[in-house]
């Protein structure tokens, strides 16, 4: 079946000011020592499967990002995506981060390591060392250098003493074990800012001959006591690295770096090898190599024009990834070299090879600040040294002031003489780094890949919420003009489609983490994640809106919150007719209904559910994983209608009261965040999924808990209820896979079977995840017989999309899917031998562009329309029937507010 053309008028908004923060650390977990009982090599047969990716920003925030291949160690198109966002406090930054194991034994019998085994630090500038609760979302713990500003901290291999270099000029020690944060020990301290750390190759462990405080601190409680730890070595700004040993704490020897008459040379990043072999790099754009036995050098490679702010080591060793000021990305490689004879000469070196620069790429617009590899290295003395199979290529992660994550195939080209080596990143047939093609994560505007641009439909309002404020834009009105009064316009009329009618700076204790807009435009909400803000809206004679505070908010948020001070939401929503409030607390994970009250009567709490909060919610006892509908099953493993059905409703009625009265038992309660919500157009269904994947629905007609869907294998990024069928809800993932189900009846339906089981590969496998999913409110019947909807479209020259049509938005593209259509020839409508219509992004007379998505061309039906012309998008969704608002945010004008980046001019460029 073709349908009719669809004509929606585009809202094309680039007037958000909205600017994304720069990247300045990078972390991937380490991997557990290997048990080197046996004195051989630790070798494995299959390449470790990709482990979670963290990113620290410039204004506080730290992103925790899954890896969303099918298999841990599969390719994945989408990368990395952000799980969830840990909100700093405003103001702060992030200057260096740090992952270490909770449990050593555990980790080496986990497959991926689990974040509730891992233990986050990080420092921003200050004298204080963060530990973050990664499960709660907030700081755990803070503890006092007692060394001034740290500008360095560094965990040793086996994570349990964490380095910190701090301004004093000493190296402190703290002490990881039993799940503690607490000072051991000062080594030696120098004339000089500490500014990097790297731990030495750890060496067999001497029986009796360490001391037994020593030795005692240096353990792991779980056994992993083979190996201990030998000395440091540090970078200083004093034009010198430092070489230090651990047992005893003393200064060992002091290498000296190149130096301009009258300047200290700064070492920024220090790294060290397997053989001991030490790689500094500093701000005269040098990298050197130093032997660690003798303290002299052994290489040096002017490899950059400015400043080398930070290093990498491959994962067998054998190549060394350098970035800084001049945003150039060097490759230092290891060639092996073969010798006729042996020279008796002490001054040749004897060794098999030397070290070359191979390759240099230029990756970012702006200074680079932080590089990781996955898998990551280890220095690990060369007879227990790992060694992985080179038929995956690892992957280069960096990131800068271009506020960007770039990730590069990192293969070296040896690795592709054994044979194929696979591209994780899916960009290229290559893997190398000098061939491969690198992909940018785009930048989201919200925590956890949502949005801050939030949209009130009725009083055509446009929201942006910032780290300590907001903003607020009034859309103007649609009509259609002829092609005379353009032609008789002033220059620069087309820019009066918005109007800048509120801005808003908040006293905030930590960076915003949601906000949201009531649709007739007279309700504001805005929380950070320890206070919960609540403003009415009143329009003045010139048009500014004047935001009045309801004061006790705070206060009814926080008496309901059970064992917390905190009144902070990690997301907020109205329901569509703009009388109540639904908020997702950030301390417990409660849901809240909130009935806004009116003039005479304040907002009141109609109800909390605490489902999100139990460990166990799903029926049966059971939480099924990665549903993979198929024909030959019934169309989801969940609440169906069952014989027995409305007693468990009851006895689930029943609990949802009990638990609303009493406070759950600890041991019942897990840790999580709420991340997405969405209301049906009528106001009845409320679906919210948090953190751990679990997706709960809600009747808000009755106010009780619906029904709980299954554990998916990824996150949920989009969220919503078809306007024509309100009860149908739309689902969208972090790998951009599909599902749709029926809330009313409890069931995944049928009809939709065909289409998500057989999802086109070109847009599952878009390098963007999907970020939300919108629909046609033209589309309802029940909003077209209310306000002639149909007839308002056509009036202004658009018609809406038909029935159970989604529009499903990513970061670079836009994607228009039937439903209820099959894929069709191709699955997507390719551009053939110039045959496309120039007018499907010519602008109109009104300055928008209006954009013809045809259901169907020929005599083939044709789904999944792709539209990739707005980049990058912040926000998409309908304002009116058959008109888009789709805010923009261009690289180039957010990079124009940057400095500029730094530039050489060599003899005969342009």
């Amino acid at each position: 079946m073709v349908e009719s053309a669809s004509t929606l008028a585009v809202h094309r908004c680039r007037f958000v000011d909205f600017t994304p923060s720069a990247v300045t650390a990078l972390c991937f977990p380490p991997l557990p020592l290997p048990s080197v009982k046996g004195k051989k090599a630790a070798s494995s047969s299959t390449f470790p499967a990709f482990g979670p990716l963290v990113i620290g920003r410039a204004n506080g925030n730290i992103e925790l990002c899954e890896w969303t291949g099918a298999s841990p160690r599969g390719q994945a198109p989408q990368a990395w995506v952000v799980r969830k966002t840990l909100v700093g406090p405003y103001p702060s930054k992030v200057e260096s981060l740090a992952l270490t194991f909770r449990s050593p034994r555990r980790a080496a019998q986990e497959e991926v390591p689990s974040w509730s085994n891992l233990r986050l630090f990080s420092a921003g500038g200050g004298s204080e060392l963060v530990e973050w609760d990664i499960e709660r979302g907030c700081i755990k713990r803070t503890l006092s250098s007692q060394g001034g500003p740290i500008w360095s901290i560094s965990p040793n291999p086996a994570s349990t003493i964490l380095a910190l270099g701090c301004e004093d000029g000493s190296v402190r020690l703290i002490s990881l074990l039993y799940d503690e944060l607490t000072h051991l020990r000062r080594l030696d301290r120098v004339k000089s800012r500490i500014l990097s750390i790297a731990w030495g190759p750890p060496i067999p462990r001497q029986k009796k001959t360490q001391n037994a405080s020593v030795e005692g601190e240096s353990d792991s409680d779980d056994g992993e006591d083979d190996l201990t730890d030998s000395w440091l070595v540090t970078g200083c700004s004093d034009s010198s690295l430092r070489k230090l040993d651990f047992a005893t704490g003393r200064s060992l020897d002091r290498m000296a770096t190149d130096k301009i008459r009258g300047e200290r040379t700064l070492v920024w990043a220090v790294g060290v090898l397997g053989d001991g072999t030490i790689v500094s790099g500093d701000s005269m754009g040098n990298v050197k190599f130093w032997d660690s036995k003798t303290c002299t050098q052994l290489h040096s490679f002017q490899g950059h024009a400015a400043d080398v702010l930070c290093l990498t080591i491959s994962p067998d060793g054998t190549a060394v990834y350098t970035s800084g000021v001049d945003q150039k990305v060097t490759q230092i490689s290891y060639v092996k070299t073969s010798r006729s004879e042996a020279n008796p000469s002490p001054l040749v070196s004897s060794a098999a090879g030397r070290w070359v620069q191979t390759c240099s790429r230029r990756l970012h617009s702006h200074d680079v600040r932080a590089l990781a590899i996955w898998p990551p290295y280890t220095p690990l003395p060369p007879t227990h040294q790992r060694q992985f199979p080179v038929d995956v290529a690892p992957v280069l992660a960096s990131g800068g002031l271009d506020m960007s994550v770039v990730l590069t195939p990192a293969a070296l080209p040896t690795a592709t003489l054994a044979g194929k080596v696979v591209n994780p990143l899916a960009t290229s047939t290559t893997a190398t780094f000098e061939d491969a093609y690198h992909r940018r994560l785009a930048y989201t505007s919200g925590p956890a890949s949502s949005s801050a641009v939030h949209l009130a439909k009725k009083a055509r309002l446009l929201m942006c919420t910032r780290e300590a404020g907001l903003t607020l834009w009034r859309i103007a009105k649609r009509h259609q003009r002829s092609e005379e009064d353009v032609d008789m316009e002033p220059p620069g009329a087309q820019d009066s489609g918005w109007d800048r009618v509120l801005d808003m700076d908040l006293n905030v204790q930590t960076n915003i983490v949601s906000g949201a807009i009531s649709d007739d435009g007279r309700w504001i909400a805005v929380a950070d994640w320890y206070e919960t803000k609540l403003f009415q809206l009143t329009e003045e004679t010139n048009g500014d809106l004047k935001p009045r505070r309801i004061r006790n908010f705070a206060s009814l948020v926080q008496s309901q919150v059970s064992g917390s001070s905190s009144s902070g939401a990690s997301a907020v929503l109205f329901t569509p007719d703009s009388s109540k409030l639904v908020l997702a607390t950030s301390a417990s994970s409660t849901i809240l209904i909130i009935d806004l009250g009116s003039a005479d009567q304040p907002p009141r709490v109609l109800r909390k559910f605490e489902q999100h909060r139990l460990r166990e919610v799903s029926l049966n006892n059971r939480v099924i994983k990665g549903l993979k509908g198929s024909s030959g099953t019934p169309d989801g493993d969940v609440d169906m209608a069952t014989e027995d059905r409305d007693a468990r409703r009851a006895a689930e009625n029943d609990d949802a009261e009990s638990e609303s009265e009493s406070d759950v038992e600890d041991a019942k309660l897990v840790r999580t965040t709420i991340t997405r919500m969405a209301v049906s157009p009528d106001g009845q269904w409320l679906a919210t999924a948090d953190d751990r994947r679990r997706t709960h629905v809600f009747n808000l007609d009755a106010v009780q808990h619906h029904c709980t869907l299954p554990t998916f294998p990824h996150s949920v990024h989009a969220l919503a209820f078809d306007a024509s069928a309100p009860s149908t809800l739309v689902l969208g993932f972090a790998d951009n896979s599909l599902e749709v189900y029926d809330v009313e009846a409890r069931h995944f339906p049928r009809w939709a079977r065909a289409l998500i089981n057989a999802l086109p590969q070109r847009f599952t496998h878009l390098h963007d995840p999907v970020l939300g999913v919108t629909f046609d409110p033209g589309a309802s019947p029940a909003a077209a017989g209310a306000q002639g909807s149909e007839e308002a479209a056509a009036s202004v020259g658009v018609s809406p999309l038909p029935p159970r049509t989604a529009l499903f938005w990513g970061a670079t593209w836009i994607c228009k899917v039937s439903l209820t259509e099959r894929i069709g020839y191709g699955g997507f409508e390719k551009r053939r031998r110039g045959k496309r219509k120039a007018a499907d992004t010519a602008p109109n007379v009104n300055g928008r562009v209006e954009v013809q998505m045809e259901e169907g061309q020929q005599e083939q039906p044709r789904n999944f329309k792709l539209v990739t012309h707005y980049r990058p998008l912040l926000f998409v969704d309908f304002v009116a029937p058959g008109e888009l608002v789709v805010v923009e945010r261009p690289l180039v004008d957010v990079l124009a507010k940057l400095p500029p980046a730094y530039f050489k001019p060599k003899y005969g460029a342009s």
